[in-house]
């Protein structure tokens, strides 16, 4: 039997929930200052606000003066890669640092992990995690080429183990970004750990370009760690076209479906 359609009503839910929690992303190779401005200003809507704005290291400075203060800005690190050289890492950081940003999203060294080489990707986002104290730490995990279940718990343990506020999914860059499966995994990971079950977060990014691609991973937040945990503070979606599907269905429009990147 085919399962159900959402109810407008949980769309419209939907669409404000994920409005609040959302990471508006621009990670474009040829990302500038102007990109940035239009961005920051799309971040602050007719609907509401967004959690954060996403860009590249060299771009948080600029991002930080466009904004107010309660919009976080959030800027990558060892991305999209995720390679093990630690000054690499650093020196993403301590440029997120003296930007003013608030959030770091870092690429955990999945490949060094499944090489069997889990001290590179530990020592890495160790030293990521001191290098920012103080600023809220999403690790990424690549979960389209972990692939196998065993993969991506044992780096969402990693991580987590490391000092991570949130697990997320994927850059976006890959074939394989958020699917339901692995959001189910990091969050049984959140779940299984007694110091995170109650403070970290998920950050679901990749291919989230609907309200309705954003359902599913709503309803596993609040099935694995309670509706309280459907707040910025602990659940994020990364996404650059996910706003304007946002804005039509808060406006009264039919789901847009635009085609989107991150």
């Amino acid at each position: 039997m085919k399962p159900a359609s959402p109810t407008t009503a949980s769309i419209e839910t939907a669409a404000r929930l994920a409005l609040r929690c959302l990471d508006l992303t621009s990670l474009n190779d040829a990302d500038g200052e102007a990109d940035v401005a239009r961005l920051c200003q799309r971040a602050q809507g007719p609907f509401g606000d967004v959690a954060a704005v996403c860009v590249w290291p060299h771009l948080a400075a600029f991002a930080r003066a466009q904004l107010p203060p309660h919009i976080a800005v959030a800027a990558v690190a060892n991305f999209p890669a995720g390679g093990t050289d630690i000054d690499a890492a650093l020196r993403d950081v301590q440029q997120i640092v003296a930007a003013g940003a608030q959030e770091v999203d870092v690429v955990l060294p999945w490949r060094a992990l499944l090489s069997d080489d889990a001290a590179a990707a530990e020592s890495l986002l160790r030293a990521v995690r001191q290098a920012c104290s103080g600023l809220r730490l999403k690790v990424i995990l690549e979960t389209g080429d972990l692939r196998e279940d065993t993969s991506i718990l044992r780096a969402a343990r990693l991580a987590l183990d490391c000092g991570a506020d949130f697990l997320k999914t994927s850059t976006g860059k890959t074939a394989v970004s958020a699917t339901p499966q692995a959001a189910r995994l990091l969050l049984q990971a959140i779940d299984d750990n007694p110091q995170a079950r109650q403070r970290v977060g998920l950050k679901v990014s990749g291919g989230i370009r609907r309200v309705a691609d954003a359902l599913p991973y709503i309803q596993a937040v609040e099935t694995a760690l309670g509706a309280e945990a459907l707040r910025p503070a602990r659940f994020r979606v990364g996404a650059s076209s996910l706003l304007d599907d946002i804005e039509a269905v808060l406006g009264g429009k039919p789901s847009s479906g635009a085609a989107g990147h991150y």
